[in-house]
């Protein structure tokens, strides 16, 4: 049909369904007249509007508003099933696949370890799949796809860049091959800017235009949050707080090759257990020593390392005294020294701490973070802990995928 001009009847109604549709998505189930009186429409309209939404597919009737004087009214609610969409978080330990429907509720799961050799097609093809059957869906069910990664891929070449760890992954053709083998829009996103759109729609991000995510597990990474958008830099590389030269540790160089950098092996998890030593803090021997990480990766089950730092932050935090609270306050001056070079070049108003490697320090990390950011920037932004403890990147996966499908969907003048 024709595009719907300003001021066209057409054009009125398609915005009157998108708001009920999105009252109905905020709100859960409405009766015709609380939709009326939420939209400012008559009940006649809101009559005609519902009708036209069940006939489109897009709602449902569902029982009725009973305890109330009168006829009880039929309240009408969104039908989740009027579309799916699929997430996948990849890391060097699996893919973890996700499908959800129009409300976000998740009706499939499905987790694939990492095999030696296996190629990513098959990887994200098979987790896919999982997931999909676990929903008694098909693939080509789903609206939209996307894939968290760590690093990003450049819009120039099409590589894979800052995730030299990522095995198979490194393809110039891969994005060629991913779209031959998916039936639906595919997109790909950098892992912590999903933990940072998962913050933004259901964390401790809600309502905040001017953030920065800080993200601690197996990499050290960021995403910045600029004007309510996501901004990801020339390559893709905007957020790979990892490479940044800090004061305090030597300069690391061809930061590509080793996939580290200065950051990095300053307050990445695997020196929290060095730190915890030098403070006299008992480390298990089972811990294991600092070796290179990669950057930035959102895997929900943390290798080794992570979870050692994870262990000796947990037990500081329930005991922050004396050996303990010095390794945290060690602890806090290391993460202290990037994040300030963070603030001191965006001023934001929020600092979302995440990860493993940091939220297991709780509030009196976060105590401590903020007193020495207080000492080394010039800005003082609101430190706060993520909310989104479930798998961030995976969620935040879905939601960019929801945000799309809910986009085209909830567009009734199409």
């Amino acid at each position: 049909m024709p595009a719907a001009t300003p001021g066209t009847p057409s054009l009125l109604r398609a915005m009157n369904d998108r708001a009920a549709l999105e009252l109905l998505l905020t709100h859960g189930p409405l009766s015709r007249t609380r939709i009326g009186h939420l939209t400012g429409l008559s009940k006649p309209t809101a009559s005609q509007l519902l009708a036209r939404l069940e006939a489109a597919g897009l709602v449902v009737a569902t029982g009725t508003d009973g305890g109330r004087p009168g006829p009880n009214a039929q309240l009408y609610t969104l039908n989740a099933r009027a579309a799916h969409v699929g997430g996948l978080d990849v890391t060097p330990e699996g893919v973890v696949a996700a499908v959800a429907d129009l409300s976000g509720t998740v009706v499939g799961c499905f987790e694939l370890p990492y095999a030696e050799g296996a190629e990513a097609v098959a990887q994200v093809t098979a987790a896919l799949d999982g997931a999909v059957a676990a929903a008694g869906l098909h693939r080509d069910d789903l609206h939209r796809i996307v894939i968290a990664t760590p690093g990003a891929f450049d819009p120039q070449t099409g590589r894979l860049r800052y995730a030299s760890h990522l095995p198979g992954w490194h393809s110039p053709t891969l994005l060629d091959e991913l779209a031959a083998a998916l039936p639906v829009p595919v997109e790909y996103e950098n892992d912590v800017n999903l933990a940072a759109i998962a913050e933004q729609r259901l964390g401790a991000a809600r309502g905040h235009e001017d953030f920065v995510l800080l993200w601690n597990e197996e990499g050290l990474g960021a995403a910045l949050v600029l004007g309510g958008r996501l901004h990801r830099g020339w390559t893709g590389g905007a957020g790979e707080v990892g490479f940044l030269p800090v004061p305090g540790h030597p300069l690391v160089r061809q930061v590509t090759r080793v996939n580290s950098g200065g950051y990095q092996e300053l307050a990445g998890a695997q020196v929290l257990p060095r730190l915890a030593r030098e403070h006299g803090v008992e480390v298990p021997a089972e811990t294991g020593t600092e070796t290179g990480t990669g950057t930035e990766t959102g895997t929900a089950a943390p290798g080794p390392q992570v979870a050692a730092a994870v262990a000796l932050l947990r037990r500081a935090a329930a005991e922050p005294e004396g050996p303990h609270l010095d390794f945290l306050r060690s602890y806090a001056t290391v993460l202290a020294t990037g994040l300030a070079s963070l603030v001191a070049v965006l001023d934001p108003e929020l600092v979302v701490l995440s990860g493993a490697a940091i939220s297991a320090g709780g509030d009196p990390l976060r105590t401590l973070l903020r007193d020495e950011l207080a000492e080394l920037a010039p800005s003082r932004p609101r430190l706060v802990a993520g909310e989104v403890h479930e798998r961030p990147v995976l969620r935040g996966a879905l939601e960019s995928a929801l945000a799309a499908a809910r986009e085209e969907v909830f567009d009734t003048s199409r």
